[in-house]
């Protein structure tokens, strides 16, 4: 067990998170109960976002609601100056609910039904995340009949290799998430998604994986995706912006060592 100012062995021998002894909680919740412990979720939120503003001010940090969507927890990393990532109409309705501004939240997903992508374009998210083909038409007409003009993302596959299980890397060749910048495939979405009325191309993101433990995946993503915009830009084609995605590592053992800013 990693432990940390707020999660320690008390005087008694016990687990104790955020100053609570667990046994005192365990007697009065009774178990199986899940702890979260909100000054080192604080912690977190922070180090990025102090990290991003110092180097990158016009940034913007999203929480993934994959993992771990309560009103609560959507409170807590609004109140921190994070948006939200979040992939179902579920997932949507408890950030809002939770607190989260609307122009806060990415909706991502490559099995979006109708009824979800037009709660989200009802509700003005500010973007939503197109990973799959039949969405484009399915969202003009959604945009449509609502007579608005919806942000959206293009989710593209840089064909980055970042070292972590397979069946956890999101930017295979074979991968089903992305359109693939080295086909093609992605300049062709993104000049179709240009030539819609009522969608907005807002720039492009990408995934590379979870559970990473090094940067170079990282660089590299960059390095890809930057260089995809410039060939972009040589089409008059702008991106507004650039959203990029991939886990650090978490500590499952003691031979794991996570990325900065842990």
């Amino acid at each position: 067990m990693k432990l940390r100012d707020t999660l320690k062995i008390n005087e008694k021998g016990r687990l104790e998170i955020g100053g609570v002894d667990c046994t005192e909680l365990a007697a009065q919740y009774g178990t199986p109960l899940y702890v979260m412990d909100e000054a080192y979720i604080r912690s977190v939120c922070r180090s990025y976002t102090e990290l991003l503003s110092r180097k990158y001010p016009n940034s913007k940090v999203a929480y993934a609601s994959k993992a771990f969507s309560t009103l609560a927890i959507y409170n807590i990393v609004r109140s921190e100056g994070l948006g939200a990532d979040v992939v179902s109409g579920c997932e949507l309705f408890t950030a809002i609910r939770g607190g989260m501004p609307a122009s806060d939240i990415y909706f991502h997903g490559n099995n979006k039904s109708a009824e979800e992508l037009a709660f989200a374009v009802r509700e003005n998210v500010h973007a939503i995340v197109i990973d799959s083909l039949y969405e484009i038409e399915l969202l003009n007409e959604i945009a449509g009949r609502q007579g608005k003009k919806q942000g959206v993302l293009v989710r593209v596959n840089p064909g980055i290799d970042a070292h972590t299980h397979r069946f956890i890397q999101t930017t295979r060749p074979d991968s089903k998430f992305g359109f693939s910048i080295s086909d093609g495939t992605a300049a062709n979405v993104i000049k179709t998604i240009v030539s819609k009325k009522n969608l907005e191309f807002t720039g492009i993101h990408c995934h590379i994986g979870s559970q990473i433990f090094e940067l170079k995946p990282f660089e590299l993503a960059v390095e890809k995706m930057t260089d995809f915009i410039a060939a972009l830009s040589h089409n008059n084609i702008k991106v507004p912006e650039l959203n990029l995605g991939g886990g650090y590592g978490v500590t499952y053992t003691s031979e794991d060592k996570p990325l900065a800013p842990f």
